[in-house]
């Protein structure tokens, strides 16, 4: 059993459908495009002008005992609202199960330079945020996660034991699960539905306004008015178009995707679920008859709490596997929706290059997440898309990616990969994961930086074959073991060329915590054509 419950995908789509008054008839006759992000910061559009934004992710932990990774990294970003356009966050906003009570702890004073009023946080609202620096956020699948009841009395009610011994294994676990997304909705999106309708119009009139063809979109103006028009959205910057999807609405796996439906691969699923119930019983244990005089005790129990979090999602995967539903659905309307939009950006003379953005990584070599189904099934879900794509417009795109670039969180990492030829439409692209930026980090899997894929045989006289499909370029996370553990926390800087033909330079930077201080540095930047 786990302590968080991910609600089904159908119910997530249908809550934040009524949230955002999902093609009302108000919004019909305007010609509103509820996925149509104006940015409108008041700096220079320029088809072609270099620019440069921030790139955070998993970041929503708030304090340790002795020290604040999630703070840093924030502070550390402060000299580049300088001259970077906007932040970009990959999910997971705020940790354990996307609780408004955790918004001020683990958001709102972590982030206090971005907002307006800031220098008074404890003033503001999470649902009421007005960002004076754009801040442009996708749901992560902890941003979605409720509390089972019973679970929630129990951690109330133990606190005063976990207090007496100096142990808490669920610092950011209050009485309130998300709500199905319900506080990240009222935190970041244009929550409609609280909006009298009298009120309607008079919203409409003032914050969206003419796109192209006649539609409207949402107009995200930095100090006055910064709601996102959906959980997932798209904007166009310079030239470049960006494409911020919801991935928790497309990651479960299928049976037909996954062998769960095999009696041997799920007796192996089931033992694996046995194997990490007894694993994270024996964290809990250790956790409990920690020694109070060890001067490494409290970086030792923030390790025993991101190894019950490691388990938390493992079993949720595993659940997931081996619960499928032949009739269950996945969000087809997102990815019919990034299908045509991404198929006009290629017949669009103006737009030069692309940019995808959402949570769970299709392709990753941190410890546990390659193998998982939910993996599988984001990569299968976007090659379904991306097929698509390179069908609909071959001579435009020829000897070129898809899109150039594809930012993800989930894994609590810093990696960047680039794909091989796999014989699919995500073919020779760069992908890059960052969700290192504030929670416990991840180790690198035993097996390295290759990845290999099974791929059916193309007649029934041909065997399966294993072929290389990624090559990790970089990875920084977890390294070393108890007292000398080194923990790379990250943030990525991302620079844009004024090129037809775009250049982005990758630039990441390391707020690293060892022996019980910090260290602080940047990489080499990475250069992608």
């Amino acid at each position: 059993m786990t302590s968080i419950l991910d609600p089904p995908i159908l119910t997530k789509v249908a809550k934040m459908k009524e949230r955002v008054c999902w093609q009302h008839p108000t919004l019909a006759a305007r010609r509103i495009d509820q996925t149509r992000l104006i940015l409108q910061d008041g700096q220079p559009q320029d088809d072609r002008g270099e620019f440069s934004f921030l790139v955070i992710g998993d970041s929503g932990s708030g304090p340790h005992p002795d020290h604040h990774p999630q703070r840093r990294i924030a502070q550390k970003m402060v000299p580049h609202l300088q001259d970077c356009r906007f932040l970009m966050h990959t999910g997971d906003v705020v940790y354990q199960v996307g609780s408004r009570e955790q918004y001020p702890e683990n958001f709102i004073r972590p982030y206090r330079e971005w907002l307006v009023g800031g220098d008074r946080p404890d003033r503001i609202a999470y649902d009421q945020m007005v960002f004076r620096f754009p801040f442009l956020a996708v749901p992560g699948n902890h941003d979605y996660y409720n509390l089972p009841l019973a679970y929630s009395a129990l951690i109330q009610m133990t606190k005063p034991f976990h207090k007496l011994l100096g142990v808490n294994l669920s610092p950011n676990m209050g009485w309130h699960g998300s709500g199905v997304g319900d506080a990240y909705a009222r935190a970041f999106l244009d929550y409609l539905k609280a909006i009298p309708a009298e009120q309607l119009e008079a919203h409409l009139e003032a914050h969206y306004g003419p796109w192209q063809d006649g539609h409207q979109g949402l107009h995200y103006q930095p100090g006055q008015f910064t709601r996102l028009p959906n959980r997932y959205y798209t904007f166009r910057y310079n030239g470049v178009d960006f494409f911020a999807l919801d991935s928790s609405t497309f990651n479960d796996p299928s049976p037909l995707l996954n062998q769960a439906s095999t009696p041997a691969y799920r007796q192996y699923l089931l033992e694996q679920q046995d194997s990490i119930q007894q694993q994270r019983q024996a964290v809990v244990d250790e956790a409990v008859h920690l020694q109070a005089t060890d001067p490494h005790r409290p970086e030792r129990l923030d390790d025993l709490q991101a190894k019950i979090e490691q388990f938390d999602e493992m079993l949720i995967d595993l659940d997931k596997q081996l619960h499928t539903n032949p009739t269950a659905l996945i969000d087809t309307e997102q990815l019919l929706w990034l299908k045509e939009r991404l198929i006009a950006s290629w017949q669009d003379p103006a737009v030069r290059g692309r940019i995808l953005y959402f949570h769970h990584p299709p392709y990753v070599t941190e410890m546990t997440k390659w193998s998982q189904g939910q993996t599988l099934a984001i990569r299968q879900n976007l090659r379904w898309v991306l097929d698509q794509v390179a069908a609909a417009v071959p001579e435009l795109i020829r000897d070129r990616p898809l899109v150039n670039l594809v930012l993800n969180g989930h894994a609590h990492c810093f990696e960047y990969l680039r794909t091989v030829d796999t014989g699919h439409g995500d073919r020779h692209i760069n992908w890059v994961v960052c969700g290192g930026s504030g929670l416990s980090l991840r180790r690198q899997r035993l097996e390295g930086a290759m990845l290999y894929e099974t791929f059916a045989g193309e007649s029934d006289k041909r065997p399966a074959e294993l072929r290389l499909v990624a090559k990790s370029q970089l990875f920084l996370g977890l390294t070393g073991h108890r007292a000398d553990r080194r923990r790379p926390y990250s943030f990525l800087r991302i620079d844009v060329s004024n090129d037809d033909r775009p250049q982005f330079t990758l630039t990441p930077y390391i707020s690293e915590r060892h022996h019980q201080g910090w260290e602080d540095y940047a990489f080499d930047p990475l250069v992608l054509t």
